[in-house]
């Protein structure tokens, strides 16, 4: 079982990541496909003329604030992008796929954050009407089902609040909560950088291979979305996933390179 997660920016090359995904299914091996929103929420909030609003939590990661209406971009906009991939990987990998998202079935459950502490300029602020959620469960039966018949799911990162409302989750954490529920070997984050750089101006500054208990140095290197990734392969490395890599989404065969080793590998054990 390999869970695949990419992103949803510019430059992606979504045709060669089809055509991977089409020959690991046509080799046996399961493949379920997580997808981000946030650069197709930002194109899509900027065409109708919502303005975002970024904030830093007081741990030091950046989100964007949801509120009621740019919970409703941010579905619009997964929504879209969910139906465009399942298109494509059926189009070019020949891949029996299947759209879905962690409210279908209540496959994934969250609870709402509502209330955000912040940081702004400087000093620490509470900022309410969030929209966003912390994963709490993945109910695999939906995404087994339709594994045992045959389909590929692509998933898109709204989950089901304990209220019956729809939330945004962050797609990096989504995937390893689901590879864990899977029992999935293996994890693959596509992304617009080779892998973990030393230097974020200099990709040939990457890190090859951590081991899990040097995940703390690592994070010293992560600027950005990076941190939240990083905070993802610790969580995917911390159930039943035995390796994790962050690969160039960019590449003419981005998933095979990044299965090939050609990225940041992290695993439990090895040399940092």
């Amino acid at each position: 079982m390999l869970v695949v997660k990419i992103g949803g920016g510019a430059g992606i090359a979504y045709e060669a990541l089809a055509g991977d995904i089409g020959r690991l299914v046509a080799e046996g091996k399961p493949v379920i496909l997580v997808h981000g929103a946030s650069d197709a929420t930002n194109e899509l909030a900027g065409a109708l003329g919502r303005p975002l609003r970024l904030v830093t939590s007081v741990s030091g990661y950046q989100t964007r604030y949801t509120d009621r209406e740019m919970l409703d971009i941010f579905i619009m906009a997964s929504r879209a992008l969910n139906t465009r991939l399942t298109a494509q990987l059926q189009r070019v990998g020949g891949v029996a796929a299947v759209g879905v998202s962690g409210v279908d079935g209540a496959m994934a459950s969250a609870r709402r954050k509502d209330v955000l502490k912040i940081v702004e300029q400087g000093r620490r602020r509470i900022l309410r009407g969030d929209h966003s959620g912390k994963l709490t469960r993945i109910n695999a039966n939906l995404l087994d089902g339709l594994i045992r018949l045959g389909f590929t799911p692509v998933v898109a990162p709204i989950a089901l609040s304990e209220q019956g409302e729809p939330l945004n989750v962050d797609a990096d954490r989504l995937a390893a909560a689901i590879a864990n529920e899977m029992a999935a070997e293996t994890v693959v984050y596509l992304t617009h950088a080779p892998g973990l750089l030393r230097d974020p101006e200099e990709p040939d500054s990457l890190i090859r291979r951590v081991a899990i208990e040097h995940l703390p140095r690592a994070r010293s290197f992560a600027q950005g979305r990076m941190r939240i990734k990083l905070l993802a392969v610790e969580e995917a490395l911390s159930g039943a996933v035995t390796a994790v890599t962050i690969g160039d989404a960019r590449r003419s065969h981005p998933l095979l390179d990044a299965l090939s080793g050609r990225g940041t590998v992290f695993s439990r054990g090895g040399v940092a």
